[in-house]
């Protein structure tokens, strides 16, 4: 008998460690030790269970070839113990033993180890709100707590429920629920927007207008104060900063922390957040202790700093650098630079990387190029408006973080990938602008949207194009800030320019793109035009006939109009 390895967390990062180290290491003896009875479960697909779109929980426990990964799985297809409903309860780390109990009977007991493992995962932040120990009102920490709201969701007994948190999982859940079930959802976030740090505002408006057109409220802005309940001891109020909201469920998704609380009593290192501190082989500070997973701390490869991913797929990446340096493989983990993407109802949304306000609160001298254009070729049936925003350092024109917004497919994960992997070795702008795809009408455009991203962020980072913030013009397009100089230039068709121009007279004029040049005397005197046409091609192009002539300080609307007719703006013309 070899080694004896011992790990503690069996539902992503356990599982694959213990895998990997067994095709390495045929004769060592591997323990996996979990506290629940349901383990190695894709925790990711818990909303598509709940959805309905899953239709059975033992899906989310099932290989590809449909056999449920429980302990006679493990003991006969890949020869790894497994001891659920055993906890483990301390680590000595001298006499190299771990302390367990067992779940039902509180018989405590004592297990070896000459390598040890931590995977202990996260759990949910409970947020300190009165009322939360009513019933009805569930976090989304495990297969036990989905089972438990579908059930409730089947029987009938939900009609309105109320989401905490505009996360990814957040938004999952609001999806869930509203989606098959038809119940009435609310989603209230207490940041300015939905997807916080992870998305820029004018993307995380584009997801609210969505969930809005599909039946989901979104309040942000906006805290829960008060859970309120019936005589039986059951949810049937939240009350908020701005109004109280009925809710026979209540999902709290306010995101998740490590668990760290055994490695920290056993004296290894973990952050001030609570994650264990590990090295880039995934060594804690004990040689004989690793850790990986969502109870773990990385390294940020764009910020250069301390980060927390707690995602399934960095787990399972991490497992593995684990199991090879269990057996003597020298492997690393250099780090995360967070990329995501999630489905939301008809539209999907992803990131890698950081957002463009993340980027200026780290320091960098950032640029955001927004380019919107067709994810295939324009005159292919099946084509739509995808929209990308490419964040890069000015000074460097090193690109710091992607983030997009398109229809339900694979086309806006195609470019998140390309641009992770990019992000990852430090690429420049240059490099996303020169960026070689695959390239056919079905698939793409000739000038792929990524390379157009890239090259509008040159453009910003040389000083030749001047835009707008979308946020400044929709502020002075409702009249929250003056600017009695400003005056929209719209490039458009007039069929698509005039109601605009009607509506908006003396703020708004309309004169088409390729009359500009030949009839330049007829735009108003001075004043500073906001260049509009449906994506900023062409805004662009004109901004540098007027600095030619003279017309300076123009500014470009990113993305243009395709862009605001998608955050739901109360001023925009009724077109018959």
């Amino acid at each position: 008998m070899g080694v004896r390895i011992v790990i503690i967390g069996a539902v992503a990062a356990g599982p694959k460690t213990a895998c990997r180290a067994r095709r390495l290491m045929p004769d060592a003896e591997i323990i996996l030790l979990d506290k629940d009875d349901l383990i190695s479960y894709g925790g990711c697909g818990i909303p598509y269970y709940v959805s309905g779109d899953i239709p059975d929980e033992k899906e989310l426990r099932s290989t590809s070839y449909h056999i449920v990964r429980d302990e006679d799985f493990f003991k006969n297809a890949k020869g790894v113990e497994v001891r659920t409903l055993t906890k483990a309860t301390a680590i000595d780390r001298k006499e190299k033993v771990v302390h367990i109990e067992d779940v039902g009977t509180g018989k405590k007991d004592s297990i070896a180890y000459d390598k040890l493992v931590i995977a202990t995962g996260s759990r949910p932040n409970i947020l300190p709100i009165p009322g939360r120990e009513l019933e009805r009102i569930f976090t989304v920490s495990s297969l036990h707590k989905a089972i438990a709201i579908k059930e409730k969701l089947a029987k009938g007994e939900v009609g309105k429920a109320v989401v905490i948190g505009g996360g990814a999982i957040g938004i999952e859940m609001a999806e869930a629920l509203a989606d098959l079930w038809g119940v009435e959802t609310t989603i209230i976030e207490f940041m300015p927007q939905v997807l916080p740090r992870i998305v820029d505002k004018p993307i995380a408006d584009m997801v609210t207008q969505h969930l809005k057109e599909n039946g989901v409220s979104v309040y942000t802005n906006e805290a829960a104060k008060e859970f309120l309940g019936d005589s039986q001891g059951r949810v049937t109020k939240v009350v908020t900063t701005n109004r109280e909201l009925e809710a026979d469920l209540v999902i709290m998704a306010a995101g998740v922390r490590p668990r760290g609380e055994l490695a920290k009593d056993a004296g290894l290192e973990v952050s001030p957040y609570g994650a264990i501190v590990v090295n880039q082989r995934m060594q804690t500070t004990d040689p004989d202790i690793y850790a990986a997973g969502d109870c773990i701390e990385t390294l940020h490869l764009v910020t250069g700093k301390k980060a927390y991913a707690p995602l399934g797929s960095c787990a399972n990446r991490e497992g593995r650098v684990v199991a090879d340096n269990l057996a003597g493989i020298p492997s690393t983990f250099e780090g995360v630079v967070g990329s995501f993407i999630m489905k939301v109802f008809d539209i999907c949304v992803g990131a890698t990387g950081i957002s463009l306000e993340v980027a200026r609160s780290e320091g960098f001298e950032a640029v955001g190029g927004f380019a919107v254009q067709s994810d295939r070729a324009h005159f292919f049936p099946t084509q739509a408006l995808m929209f990308l925003h490419l964040v890069a350092d000015k000074s460097t024109r090193r690109v710091l973080g992607l983030q997009g917004i398109g229809k339900m497919g694979d086309g806006l994960m195609a470019r998140i990938n390309s641009a992770a992997g990019m992000i990852a070795r430090k690429s420049s702008i240059a490099d996303f602008s020169n960026l070689e795809l695959a390239y056919a009408p079905p698939f793409s455009t000739a000038v792929d949207i990524l390379n157009v991203s890239a090259n509008i962020a040159d453009n910003l980072a040389s000083g030749r194009m001047r835009i707008v913030e979308i946020e400044d013009f929709l502020a002075w397009m409702e009249g929250k800030i003056e600017k009695p100089d400003w005056m929209v230039l719209d490039l458009r068709h007039p069929k698509e320019a005039e109601p605009f121009a009607e509506k908006f007279s003396g703020k708004w004029f309309a004169l088409p793109y390729n009359r500009v040049r030949p009839e330049l005397d007829k735009l108003p005197k001075g004043k500073k035009f906001i260049l509009i046409c449906n994506a900023g091609t062409r805004s662009y192009e004109i901004q540098l006939f007027l600095d030619s002539v003279g017309i300076e300080g123009s500014m470009v609307l990113p993305g243009g109009l395709n862009v605001i007719r998608r955050l739901g703006v109360s001023w925009w013309p009724e077109i018959g």
